[in-house]
C-alpha cells in the first residue's frame, strides 16, 4: 500500500534521524537520506524546501515524541522525588554509551546546528525549555509532598539538573563509559535532599 504524503514525510524524518544520531547533521547528505528512505532525490524537495527545513521538522518530531515520554514518566504514581529519579534512570538507560538507538538529538546535534541555523536553534531552545518546565513542575510537586527537601527554586533546580545530565551525556560519549551517569545520579539525589 502506498504511503500518504504525511506518512512518507514521517518515514524520511525517522530514517534520517537514525543516520544523524550516528553521524551528525552535516555529515549526512540529502542523497544518503533519500537512498536510506528508498525515495527519489527529487521527492525530498516535495516534502521539505531545504535541508534546514528538514532539520527543523526532524527536531520538532523528536521533541513531540520525547515530551510525551517525559510527561508519562513524570505523571506516574508516586512522590515527586521518585518520579523525577525514575526519569533520570530512564535517561541513563536510554543514553548509555553502547546503545545504538534512541539517542538524544540535543546532545548529538545541539552544538553542531546552533552555530549554523537560528531556526533549528529555536526548535532546540523551545524543546529543551519544555523539558525543563516539566522537570520544574515535578520538583514543585516533590517539594509540596515533602519528598524533595531542597528549598532551591524549582525552576533553577530543574535547569541545573537538566544541564548536568546533558553534560553527563556528552561525557559518556567522550569517555565511552556510563560512569558519568552514575555520578550525575548521585549528585541528583543529593541536590533533591
Amino acid at each position: 500500500m502506498k504511503k500518504t504524503s504525511s506518512e512518507m514525510r514521517e518515514h524520511i524524518i525517522e530514517v534520517a534521524r537514525t543516520l544523524m544520531v550516528d553521524k551528525g547533521y552535516t555529515a549526512v547528505g540529502i542523497a544518503e537520506v533519500v537512498a536510506a528512505a528508498g525515495v527519489p532525490k527529487g521527492s525530498f524537495y516535495y516534502y521539505f524546501k531545504s535541508k534546514e527545513e528538514f532539520g527543523q521538522a526532524m527536531l520538532e518530531a523528536y521533541f513531540s515524541t520525547y515530551l510525551v515520554t517525559v510527561d508519562t514518566l513524570l505523571a506516574a504514581e508516586g512522590r515527586g522525588r521518585d518520579r523525577l529519579l525514575a526519569y533520570f534512570r530512564y535517561w541513563a538507560d536510554t543514553q548509555g554509551s553502547e546503545l545504538p538507538d534512541g539517542k538524544c538529538l540535543v546532545v548529538k546535534l545541539g552544538a553542531e546546528v546552533c552555530d549554523s541555523s537560528d531556526d533549528m536553534r529555536a526548535v532546540l531552545a523551545s524543546g529543551t525549555a519544555g523539558i525543563v518546565e516539566r522537570l520544574s513542575r515535578c520538583i514543585e510537586a516533590g517539594q509540596a509532598d515533602r519528598s524533595i527537601t531542597s528549598d532551591a527554586p524549582a525552576r533553577a533546580l530543574a535547569e541545573a539538573l537538566y544541564q548536568m545530565w546533558l553534560g553527563a551525556s556528552l561525557m559518556t560519549k567522550v569517555s565511552n563509559t556510563n560512569d558519568s551517569f552514575a555520578t550525575a545520579f548521585d549528585i541528583t539525589e543529593r541536590l533533591l535532599s
